[in-house]
């Protein structure tokens, strides 16, 4: 994967190579993205969705990896002919597909951005955590403009350390221009395996309160601790799983908790108004949310905006329990019904290459999952056969 994604020669480039093509795309794309063009990508949306899949997100595969003597002048990438080579070459370019991502979903779907996807400019100025340049940010507004008058939300995506403070600013700013008192559009994204995701939660919650919008909070347990600081990083996986659970739960009830405590200037304030994505491929955490949601159902009390979401290729049992439980319940009165979404990405063999790679590297306990998930397709699998003969 690693030599497919990064190589230069035209015979071992999926995208030059029609033989390669065709073998990678009829195995490891098939089972991992969306499709190349329209016809393929609604055709995968509409096959999750006849499901039983409320909706997807949809991302943008193609992203820009820039080599040593490029990272080491970064810096004239915003002024004279390299900026202008920027903006052509990678700026408009993740402009378009990201804009056609968005006219590709329906209301009610998610975008997700990948912000240094946009190439130098974008990596330089989140490295600087500097305002985007113009061209990047009437790109970000165009983006957002188009999400809004198409009622798609956006998720904009965590990156690794170097940059995520640039992202997090970013990302705030955006919120501030399009999430409304009743509805969020822009999402940001919390990484709970990192000891300041509390606090950094709750100083945008804060922010949130103060400007009356809704924030639009993803929540993951983490996806770059092969590149992150490991100091940043809670010690241990129960760790990382206590702070998930107690973040998912503190804003599933809208209460502050040991967890996740107020801001210090939010002591005496209430709970602001929150949209959540709970992604991740833990069942046993899916669990503990669906029965807090269930207590507030029983009850007859508000409960936020929130659905649970699943790679695409991943942990499909985990999705097709919380897919099955929502059919089941259908015909019951007091009862919460789980919202569940496929993040898919999209783009040519090549394109998708990198996004594969990324997410090997990144999520080796996900890849772990497919073990687990190609070991319940085997038990069905025997269970079928074992009724077949049973019954015949």
């Amino acid at each position: 994967m690693n030599i497919l994604a990064h190589t230069k020669s035209p015979i071992l480039s999926p995208d030059s190579n029609p033989l390669l093509r065709k073998f990678l795309k009829k195995t490891f794309y098939a089972q991992f993205c969306a499709g190349e063009n329209e016809i393929e990508v609604k055709k995968t949306m509409h096959g999750l969705k006849a499901v039983g899949f409320d909706g997807v997100i949809l991302c943008f595969a193609k992203e820009v990896v820039l080599d040593a003597e490029q990272k080491a002048n970064l810096a004239t990438c915003v002024q004279g002919e390299a900026a202008e080579r920027s903006i052509r070459e990678e700026v408009t370019p993740w402009a378009e597909g990201t804009l056609e991502t968005v006219r590709l979903t329906n209301r009610g779907d998610f975008v997700a951005l990948k912000f240094t996807g946009a190439g130098s400019q974008a990596l330089y100025t989140l490295l600087n955590k500097s305002a985007p340049p113009p061209a990047l940010k009437e790109a970000i507004d165009a983006v957002c403009e188009l999400a809004a008058s198409r009622g798609v939300r956006l998720l904009f995506d965590a990156e690794n350390n170097a940059v995520q403070p640039g992202i997090d600013a970013w990302t705030l700013d955006y919120m501030k221009k399009y999430n409304t008192p009743t509805k969020a559009v822009v999402y940001g994204t919390y990484q709970a395996y990192l000891k300041s995701a509390p606090s950094l939660l709750a100083s945008h919650l804060a922010v949130a309160r103060k400007e009356n919008y809704v924030l639009g909070v993803k929540l993951v347990r983490g996806a770059y601790i092969g590149s992150d600081p490991r100091h940043l990083i809670h010690d241990t996986k129960s760790d990382t799983d206590a702070c998930y659970d107690g973040i998912a739960e503190a804003l599933t009830r809208r209460t502050y908790t040991a967890v996740l405590p107020p801001a210090a200037s939010e002591d005496e304030q209430p709970f602001p108004v929150v949209d959540i994505v709970l992604a991740g491929h833990n069942q046993a955490s899916n669990r503990k949310n669906q029965a807090i949601r269930a207590e507030q159902a029983e009850r007859g009390e508000e409960r936020v905006n929130l659905v649970y979401a699943q790679l695409q290729g991943m942990a499909d049992e985990v999705s097709c329990e919380l897919v099955q439980k929502a059919h089941e319940l259908k015909r019951s009165e007091k009862v919460d019904i789980p919202s569940t979404y496929k993040y898919l990405v999209w783009g040519t063999t090549g394109e998708c290459m990198k996004y594969l790679l990324r997410r090997a590297q990144e999520n080796k306990d996900a890849v772990q999952r497919t073990r687990e998930s190609r070991n319940a397709m085997a038990g069905e699998l025997g269970r079928r056969v074992k009724s077949y003969f049973w019954f015949a």
